[in-house]
């Protein structure tokens, strides 16, 4: 789960990182009454969406007066950045930056423990810093059990700085980020940039923070910021009905009962030259309301032109799910091709039972696959 940049700034304040003095708006009003509030001579005007690359899209502005401050709220908000329309914006105080670092901590697969990950080459360009020159990029992997002690404190904050002041004033940020990280089970927390002030102090200007999604039972303080995309919706809902779904993007929708089974099937349709449209386990159930369920979440999907079910019988018999797709397909009602194939126990006497159906039934996966995907290039 995201939040948003004054939503992570919330939390890094909470926890004792300098973070630079900003209010959210959602008029041009508001972001006026802000900059008067902030009473700073220079302020920057900031969109605020679930996603990066907001300077290189317009999205960040820097305003000397009211009428500016007005003129670059008007032309952001409302502004579409990578299909994220902008509803707010941040007005923060315009600092003195003499450099930019960047500093995040995140879950680290390799080593199965958290990463502290710095770099001296901070602001807009770090992927391209992380691609080109990854020697500038600087990992610490962090013992769960031991934590951020002051000598991996220090450590990091030399790997930064050079100064003692600024190693000083480093080694609480990575301790109080640490922290904050661990008790509220993110997956990330990022300040890029961390800036060094001509004035020799330590600011962090952006922040950006993701959550474990299993984790927020245990907090609602951060789950009541959850602010889902229709992808993200969709998904939430499938897994309270007990399906695991993934939106793809692409044309044929697979219904497959099993994980396993239902990565091959995506992969099959890949080799085969088709585009999945979702990952979709319904588990083993072939109760006919779980199938409506499933289609209905297939079909909500604009770009789906065919569906490929794909059903493995083991505990599950295949007659069962036959008779479960015939009661199934008795509510739905569509025009979309679906390419069924099954395997397993009772086998050809599921397939006996849809023999004269409006279905197309594969003798085989990748006879299936393949009639799924000439199907889905046909529409």
């Amino acid at each position: 789960m995201k939040v948003h940049e004054y939503q992570a700034k919330k939390f890094f304040a909470s926890y004792g990182l300098p973070v630079d003095r900003n209010i959210i708006c959602r008029t041009p009003d508001e972001a006026v009454a802000a900059y008067k509030q902030l009473g700073v001579e220079k302020a920057v005007v900031k969109a605020q969406v679930h996603t990066g690359g907001r300077g290189k899209a317009g999205g960040v502005k820097l305003g000397s007066s009211e009428a500016e401050i007005r003129q670059h709220a008007e032309a952001i908000l409302g502004m579409n950045i990578k299909g994220f329309i902008v509803d707010r914006v941040l007005v923060s105080e315009a600092v003195d930056i003499a450099s930019e670092y960047y500093m995040s901590i995140l879950v680290d697969r390799k080593s199965k423990c958290p990463m502290l990950m710095l770099s001296r080459a901070g602001g807009m360009d770090i992927e391209q810093v992380a691609k080109e020159t990854p020697e500038k990029i600087e990992k610490i992997v962090i013992d769960p059990v031991v934590g951020m002690n002051d000598y991996l404190a220090r450590e990091a904050a030399f790997k930064l700085f050079d100064n003692m002041a600024q190693v000083k004033q480093a080694v609480p940020v990575f301790k109080n980020i640490y922290k904050l990280f661990t008790e509220k089970d993110a997956s990330l927390a990022e300040i890029n940039p961390l800036v060094l002030l001509k004035d020799g102090t330590l600011k962090a200007i952006d922040a950006k923070m993701t959550f474990d999604d299993n984790a927020l039972f245990r907090h609602p303080d951060v789950a009541e910021l959850f602010e889902p995309t229709e992808e993200e919706r969709k998904e939430r809902e499938a897994k309270d009905k007990g399906f695991s779904y993934v939106n793809l993007g692409g044309s044929i929708g697979c219904m497959v009962n099993g994980a396993g089974l239902a990565m091959a099937t995506m992969d099959m349709i890949k080799l085969y030259g088709g585009e999945p449209a979702n990952f979709l386990d319904i588990g083993g159930s072939s109760n006919p309301e779980k199938i409506v369920e499933a289609m209905k979440l297939l079909l909500s999907d604009k770009h789906v032109k065919v569906v490929l079910i794909n059903i493995f019988g083991g505990i599950t018999r295949c007659d069962d799910v036959a008779n479960g797709l015939l009661e199934a397909f008795k509510v739905i009602e569509t025009d979309i091709p679906i390419v069924i194939r099954l395997t397993g126990t009772n086998e050809a006497e599921g397939r006996a039972i849809l023999e004269g159906t409006h279905f197309t039934v594969g003798t085989s996966m990748a006879d299936a696959g393949h009639k799924a995907v000439e199907l889905s290039k046909k529409l």
